[in-house]
């Protein structure tokens, strides 16, 4: 296994560029870096400039993963580059990302069934509950989009690894390999994001770890609020997420995995909020009617896992909501302005070290040059 970072997550990407992105993932001593598309590395697919950045990742002794996007159809409009690269036609476009990924050696690529909307509170901000088109209907039209690139994916000996998105279940994601096929299909696992669908992360990582062939390594808050819970992305190891438990599991599963931290965020690229609060509206009547898959046994664990969270919190074991908002890591309070560069890093660096500690726990082998070079 390897520990290194999603692209988006990465401070100062976009004003790097690719290239010395990967010198920037090498100084902070992670092993790679996963592009949540390949139009990150290159917006035109260009053959040479791709070519350039796998000489440099091969060079650097870094993994290096990439995306196809987000192919819910009814998301289409939102990211018009797909469209765009195409010539107009979103199959081709995909097509093309796929073909273009799999010429540098990316085979595992990452794809999402929809958009998160955090203009919205509650359960609009998912794409699941949209009430122009309902989220069966999204799920099928999902399909026939994975079933026409499957024979694109299966010549070039690709897998396209839906992410345990805020909006999809891993229920559904496993119905969706059984329809396409696990030869051209698997799962990208959000250690974090299954909590906003009731899911108990260890149940999910068992359901997932046999089709897990890419990660996003992220913990959360999650806690009693208005409206039900909220969620609260946190630095991993100081959040909900046992890890201790989760990744033996996946290791097991896939031992060559890459383990990409998604903490953080490209701040000199993206401003943002430093906390954002994201509300579950796990007691909604339509919320609930909306998960005919979550069982008993898995929403009493998972309710469980809040509460024995929630004690720790009262204990001031960890900071409530208004306590990590107002400071974090000993920095002043977290206007939007304020959450830079330095404050980025902390919460990488302070993420990769327990995913570090937990390996090592776990007698699962990590590069050495990343602690060494950490360290140093």
């Amino acid at each position: 296994m390897r520990l290194g970072i999603d692209g988006q997550k990465l401070p100062e990407a976009k004003k790097r560029g690719p290239i010395k992105s990967l010198d920037h993932v090498k100084d902070l001593g992670l092993g790679g870096i996963f592009f949540s598309t390949i139009l990150d590395m290159s917006e035109t697919l260009d053959k040479g400039a791709l070519a350039e950045i796998r000489a440099k990742a091969d060079e650097l002794g870094l993994y290096l993963e990439a995306g196809v996007g987000k192919i819910n159809p009814y998301c289409s409009s939102e990211s018009p580059e797909f469209r765009a690269i195409g010539d107009g036609d979103v199959i081709l476009g995909f097509t093309r990302m796929i073909e273009a990924s799999a010429a540098i050696g990316c085979r595992e690529l990452w794809v999402s069934p929809g958009n998160f909307k955090s203009e919205y509170r509650g359960r609009l901000a998912n794409d699941r509950f949209r009430t122009d088109v309902t989220w069966d209907e999204q799920l099928l039209a999902i399909e026939k989009v994975l079933l026409k690139l499957a024979p694109a994916a299966r010549d070039n000996g690709v897998h396209l690894n839906m992410e345990t998105h805020d909006e999809i279940t891993s229920f559904e994601i496993l119905r969706l390999i059984e329809k396409v096929g696990e030869d051209c299909m698997g799962v990208v696992f959000d250690t974090a994001n299954g909590l906003q669908r009731a899911e108990h992360p260890v149940f999910a990582a068992k359901r997932v770890a046999p089709y897990v062939r890419q990660t996003h390594i992220k913990d959360a808050y999650v806690g009693h609020a208005e409206g039900g819970l909220d969620f609260q992305t946190r630095p991993v190891g100081r959040g909900i997420v046992d890890f201790a438990t989760i990744i033996p599991i996946l290791a097991k599963a896939n031992p060559e995995l890459n383990l990409s931290l998604e903490v953080a965020a490209s701040v000199a690229d993206k401003p943002r909020k430093a906390n954002p609060r994201q509300c579950i509206e796990i007691d909604d009547p339509i919320w609930r009617a909306g998960h005919p898959d979550l069982t008993t046994e898995e929403l009493e664990a998972y309710l469980a896992l809040v509460d024995d969270f929630e004690k720790r919190v009262a204990a001031s074991e960890i900071p409530d909501w208004e306590t990590y908002e107002a400071s974090q890591y000993g920095y002043p309070t977290y206007a939007q302005q304020s959450y830079g560069y330095s404050e980025a890093l902390v919460f990488i660096k302070t993420s990769a070290r327990h995913i570090e500690d937990v390996c090592a726990a776990s007698g699962i082998a990590l590069p050495t040059s990343a602690t060494k070079q950490r360290a140093a």
